[in-house]
């Protein structure tokens, strides 16, 4: 392990750094403030910066902000340090947050967005770190997407021939920190669109055909929730009806399954999707389902560059890194699917998508002195 002098990150400036971000409310598709000054920032460390198109794709106010570092070492891995730019909601302009300790948290009126603006400041801080440090490093790419809550949208859409790393390190993970993602679910949607038949609710119920109630019965059937070790699966929107005394006539409903294992994904989704047909042939109601793959599942090994120099980066700082598998979705699982190999690093925050969301400091200092030992290892140092 190397000495704590030669590693810490300067903790009041990571926090100020974090507020200082977290205070901007970009919720997905108006990221334009936030990407305006992280532009300034990157410059500020010297950074060549650059913004793809990417939020055209989804009619957003910005695209992906993207900085490339120039090295000093030759024979360095060029590597990408990644985050994202949104928030989930409920965000708003009355953000505020408690310090208490070694922890900040939400007021518990908003989220406190640690989920990602945590991860971007660790990443600013870890070269902050390395060029007050003046350790000579390899080639650093930056890249700060858009609209990663909403469906990966600013890695989907990004312009790809601005990559010029080997491999990426994306800071956008909670607790452990430091923890290193190996491996990580495909991904279905899956929307049901149910047609009964609509009838007056109290003058001839029987000559109706309730949407509602077949969606009702194919989920009463349906293994939701965690399916297996690998495998989970949930309804999170269910819409339909026009007014209490019809017999509703549709009926959406909006779902997903997620897997580790892509046979068992398949296994899942046919599951849901019998369960409606079969709901509706009962009640002689129609559905029209349609799944689509929004990304696929990727496994790496301790054998893959990019898992080693995590591994190893952690270590440095007094880690012991846990080879993690996540059932959540990240813009590594678009980085992999590119053949980009990307790994998930812990950052340390806690509850993120809710209002009780917070982060330990201690670890969030932690993660950056990781960004600056990653650029280290990178680079042979």
């Amino acid at each position: 392990m190397i000495s704590k002098e030669n590693r810490m990150a300067n903790r009041e400036r990571l926090i100020n750094d974090f507020l200082r971000l977290a205070a901007v409310n970009s919720p997905s598709g108006h990221e334009k403030e936030i990407a305006d000054i992280l532009a300034i920032d990157l410059k500020g460390l010297g950074c060549e910066v650059l913004r793809d198109n990417a939020g055209e794709h989804i009619n957003g106010d910005t695209g992906n902000v993207i900085g490339n570092l120039k090295g000093t070492v030759a024979d360095a891995i060029p590597i990408l340090l990644s985050a994202h730019m949104d928030t989930v909601s409920p965000t708003a302009d009355d953000w505020g947050c408690v310090m208490e300790g070694d922890t900040i948290r939400s007021t518990g009126k908003t989220i406190l967005g640690a989920d990602d603006k945590a991860g971007i400041a660790a990443i600013l801080e870890g070269i902050r770190l390395i060029q007050e440090q003046g350790i000579e490093h390899g080639d650093i790419q930056i890249m700060f997407s858009i609209s990663e809550e909403t469906g990966l949208s600013g890695a989907r859409h990004w312009d790809y021939d601005m990559l010029k790393s080997k491999c990426a390190f994306v800071l956008d993970m909670g607790k452990p920190v430091g923890c290193v993602t190996v491996s990580a679910p495909s991904h279905d949607n899956i929307l049901i669109k149910v047609h009964g038949k609509a009838s007056h609710a109290g003058a001839r119920p029987e000559d109706g055909i309730s949407a509602i109630v077949v969606a009702s019965k194919a989920i009463a059937k349906m293994r939701l929730g965690r399916i297996d070790d690998e495998t989970t699966a949930n309804i999170g929107v269910i819409s339909g009806g026009t007014a209490r005394n019809i017999v509703p006539e549709f009926c959406e409903v909006r779902g997903e399954a997620r897997s580790r294992n892509d046979e068992k994904l398949d296994a899942q989704v046919r599951h849901m999707i019998e369960c409606f047909n079969e709901a509706a042939n009962e009640m002689g109601a129609t559905v029209d389902i349609e799944v689509k793959r929004s990304y696929s599942t990727f496994r790496l090994s301790e054998d893959d560059e990019v898992v080693k120099l995590a591994l190893e980066a952690a270590r440095r700082v007094g880690i012991e890194p846990e080879l993690h598998e996540t059932g959540g979705g990240s813009d590594a699982s678009i980085f992999n699917a590119r053949g980009f190999p990307a790994t998930v690093i812990g950052v340390g925050y806690e509850k993120p998508h809710s209002v009780d969301e917070s982060i330990t400091i201690s670890d969030f200092v932690k993660c950056a002195d990781m960004v600056a030992e990653l650029i280290k290892v990178a680079a042979g140092k």
